[in-house]
């Protein structure tokens, strides 16, 4: 018989959560002798009031409710993530109460952001923190800008910007609008503080101008100029260094922008990409569609044939659009593309799941750990004792296990779905899209699969405008950009596999821009947390659109790719290479591979892959 079990008194479990709580939080804020304080606590007859350098969590009643257990784990989680990501280096603090609180308020939530990137179950309890605390503040009852506190609302939209999350729906109508009258600047501002979250003090810097693009303090002399060097990675700053502005008058528009502007411009100042990234480079455009400087530029001086400065842009946005693979067709449609998906796919399997199983075991033999032996000090190796025991003279042998450094990756495959594409190449596409997802999602690397094409064939809605507003000559882009998720890194591929089924869909493949498409996605990579980003691109041709061809020089988005590559390989952070189907890609990428059929799309991606991600590659390394 089992022994019965005895029931806990509400006493001996607010106390083994409390022990719990404090000891997750000393092991996440890597402080084994931190003090802990609960709200309403007693010692005696009398509530104990808190010790200095404590970290004091929220009140626990003996009930020990829902909302109370969710509470003290999120401020406990926020706690220990500020002692473990936070220095007190408070040279940049602003004087202006305000304006401190507000830093106050960012800097806690770089250290949250950043450190629960990596720990789902951490990032849930914050993010229910943070709901309740708007819902506890009443944010979801103010209704314009003004009824939002200033430390508030850029506390929330610093907390997008750097997780690339939106925020719940209790921050309300009034977030909204401070979104919507963010200034160029301030938007540069919060780009560079998603780029530097990992580094406090270059973040400071940027949570310094960004306060001060939004009135709240004065920014100094040297932060107003230019960004200064320490907040860029070594080898950038040698880049930065040798890199001189194109065209007069760029560095004086430096401040007002960021590194991830150069992309399309335009015209009329006119966003249409829904994306969050892609609404705040278009607002922070120059007024006649030109690209502003960049700040201290990484971009190569070749951009390729074409010798003139950036002047690519796009006659309207309005009519872009960047879309879900679901929302593109019912439910219905695509199960039944899916499974048209996987009867071609079940010609492909057997060769492209071979290789996938070598690329997995690659990147399985990184993660694992290994044995080093011969070692004087660790564990005693039996192995070798029959040796000492057969010569005593012979010292013993000792062991020890170490953990092969493996930086987490993610992988961005962006996929050509232009009508050059139809038939073999584009189901090939999908399948090696689906088999690399799931092979990289089971050794613990993120994947999002994205695709471009236009929404109509030449020129579409875009054109249509040109036309009635009386044929301006060189307008610029001239159709609808149509960027499609199929699949983010976020959501697992059990979620979105059916998404990747749409590539086969009749009407869906037309034109192809491929340098917005491939500034979108890059924009989208450098958004994310990980240390490792990696790029790859299919594609089977030059960039075309007989709209845009009809009214601009003929080579004009082929120039444009160019300096978008051009741009993304001096990207340290970013590894970028392209497979071309049929068509020679090496004269546009540096690292590229030409395959002659569709059929060698499968090998040719897991070799890239495999090479990239082998311990001895030669391959420039991620930030």
């Amino acid at each position: 018989m089992s022994a019965p079990q005895t029931s806990l008194t509400d006493e001996e479990r607010q106390e083994r959560f409390r022990q719990a709580t404090i000891a997750t939080l000393r092991a996440m804020g890597g402080a084994p002798e931190q003090g802990v304080d609960f709200q309403g606590a007693v010692s005696g007859n009398r509530k104990a009031a808190p010790e200095a350098g404590n970290v004091e969590l929220p009140y626990l009643s003996r009930h020990m409710h829902d909302w109370e257990i969710r509470k003290i784990r999120g401020a406990a989680d926020a706690a220990a993530l500020r002692m473990r990501y936070h220095a007190d280096r408070n040279a940049n603090a602003p004087a202006e109460p305000v304006a401190r609180q507000a830093f106050d308020a960012l800097e806690q939530a770089r250290c949250e952001v950043y450190g629960s990137r990596h720990m789902a179950g951490v990032r849930a309890n914050l993010e229910q923190k943070l709901a309740q605390h708007c819902a506890e503040i009443g944010c979801n009852r103010m209704k314009t800008r003004e009824d939002m506190p200033a430390p508030v609302a850029l506390d929330l939209l610093a907390r997008e910007a750097m997780s690339g999350h939106s925020m719940p729906v209790q921050a309300g109508p009034a977030l909204d609008e401070w979104r919507a009258t963010l200034t160029p600047a301030a938007k540069a501002a919060l780009a560079d503080m998603a780029r530097t979250q990992s580094d406090q003090t270059a973040f400071a810097r940027a949570t310094t101008r960004f306060l001060g693009a939004c009135q709240l303090t004065t920014v100094p002399d040297e932060d107003e100029e230019q960004t200064a060097p320490s907040d860029l990675p070594s080898d950038e700053e040698e880049t930065t260094e040798s890199d001189a502005p194109e065209t007069e008058g760029q560095d004086q528009q430096a401040p007002a922008a960021t590194e991830e502007e150069d992309g399309y411009q335009p015209e009329s100042g006119e966003t249409g990409l829904s994306g969050e990234s892609e609404a705040t480079d278009a607002a922070e455009m120059s007024e006649d569609g030109t690209e502003e400087a960049a700040g201290p530029s990484e971009q190569q001086a070749d951009t390729g044939p074409s010798e003139a400065p950036n002047t690519y842009k796009a006659y309207t946005t309005d009519f872009d659009e960047e879309v879900n693979a679901s929302d593109l067709c019912d439910p219905d449609e695509l199960d039944r593309l899916r499974q048209k998906l996987d009867q071609q796919m079940s010609q492909l399997h057997g060769l492209v799941s071979r290789l996938a199983h070598r690329l997995q075991r690659r990147l399985m033999a990184q993660q694992q750990r290994r044995w080093e032996f011969e070692q004087e000090e660790g564990i005693l190796d039996a192995g070798r004792l029959s040796r000492v025991v057969t010569n005593p003279t012979l010292p013993l042998s000792c062991k020890h296990e170490c953990e092969t450094e493996f930086r987490d990756t993610v992988v961005t495959l962006l996929i050509d779905n232009s009508g050059s594409m139809r038939g073999r190449p584009i189901g090939t596409a999908a399948i090696c899209g689906d088999i690399l997802a799931r092979t990289l999602e089971r050794c613990g690397v993120k994947v999002e699969v994205l695709g471009f094409t236009t929404r109509q064939w030449k020129g579409g809605q875009s054109r249509e405008r040109w036309l009635k507003s009386g044929r301006t000559a060189q307008p610029g882009r001239l159709n609808d950009l149509r960027h499609i998720i199929y699949k983010d890194a976020d959501t697992p591929l059990r979620r979105a596999r059916r998404n990747l089924g749409l590539m086969l869909r009749d009407g869906l493949l037309k034109e192809n821009i491929d340098g917005e498409a491939l500034l979108w996605a890059w924009k989208r990579l450098r958004r994310r947390s990980e240390h490792r980003h990696i790029l790859m691109v299919i594609s089977d041709g030059a960039p075309v659109d007989d709209s845009t061809f009809s009214a601009n020089p003929h080579n004009y988005l082929e120039d444009h790719l160019r300096q978008v590559i051009a741009r993304i390989e001096a990207d340290r952070g970013t590894e970028l290479l392209a497979i071309g189907i049929g068509h020679d890609v090496t004269r546009y990428y540096r690292n590229s591979v030409t395959i002659s059929s569709a059929e060698d799309l499968g090998g040719t991606m897991m070799a890239q892959l495999s090479a990239l991600f082998a311990p001895s590659t030669g391959r420039r390394a991620a930030r």
